[in-house]
């Protein structure tokens, strides 16, 4: 089995400011995280193929990483930004796919975290954005709140045809040890057929300091009960991870929370689910 990290991020502060790397719970982060440094995390660990996912709303960063993909063969894909409320999204797209390592975008996401309106994802303008991605054979990737989720499944129920992939479980209040009304949420949204999720994120919403597997499993049982690993994938969320764990670590805990799995559900999770749903 080649595993698949089917989410990370690199940033050069020196080419743009991460600026929602703020706050004193941040800081290690302010500094550059590149290719080359993640590269040795991946060889120990065993990972042969990457997913790298934008950080910025800026049209400049998707070329860039594109870019990248073009010169590292273990990038196997992309997932970038564009402005999905311009109306000319579809043709953005195809000029994204007409850049050097154009090949490598595998799909769009955006910061739908930040954004104050709990139904943005349902907006006419943004709704027309998504209905491009599904045109041009990409899928959608879900940074979202707990809040959001019903939305989430109002938006991926009117859009059949296009996959929406949930990012970090929709980041559940691991902290606090709240399961609802998340669990209900995720259920909802696992509920339709289009729907994957990435079991990436946990440590940083648990306590940093002081999780345990055990803090995280109920988590990842809603989520392997309500997704199955055949629309589940690992994703180390390099290198926001390393606030909570090291890589190496981070792989580790995704085996020990998924090692009720047989080998087939194994290889679903770490391996086939994202080669098949971002084409890689």
């Amino acid at each position: 089995m080649t595993v698949v990290d089917a989410h990370h991020h690199v940033w050069d502060l020196t080419v743009r400011d991460q600026d929602w790397i703020t706050g004193p719970g941040l800081r290690p982060l302010r500094r550059n995280f590149t290719l080359s440094d993640l590269a040795p995390e991946t060889r120990e660990a065993g990972v042969g193929r990457t997913v790298l996912v934008q950080t910025v709303t800026v049209p400049e960063e998707t070329p860039e990483l594109l870019a990248l993909a073009e010169a590292h063969t273990w990038v196997a894909g992309v997932v970038g930004w564009t402005d999905l409320t311009r109306p000319d999204a579809a043709d953005e797209l195809a000029r994204l796919r007409e850049l050097p390592g154009g090949r490598y975008l595998k799909g769009v996401r955006h910061q739908v975290q930040g954004e104050p309106d709990p139904e943005w994802l349902l907006r006419p303008d943004v709704r027309r954005g998504l209905a491009a991605v599904a045109d041009a054979g990409l899928v959608y990737d879900l940074v979202v709140l707990p809040h959001q989720l019903p939305a989430c499944a109002a938006a991926a129920r009117s859009l059949p045809r296009l996959t929406f992939v949930l990012d970090h479980l929709g980041k559940p209040p691991v902290a606090s040890g709240a399961l609802e009304p998340w669990a209900s949420g995720v259920r909802a949204l696992a509920a339709l057929p289009n729907t994957v999720c990435k079991l990436s994120g946990l440590v940083t919403e648990a306590d940093r300091t002081s999780w345990t597997a055990d803090d995280l499993r109920p988590y990842a049982d809603v989520v392997l009960d309500a997704f199955g690993p055949g629309r589940l994938m690992f994703g180390s969320d390099w290198p926001v991870c390393t606030l909570a764990a090291a890589y190496g670590d981070v792989l580790a805990l995704a085996r020990e929370l998924t090692g009720g799995l047989d080998a087939t559900g194994r290889r679903q999770l770490f391996e086939t689910t994202a080669t098949r749903v971002y084409g890689l």
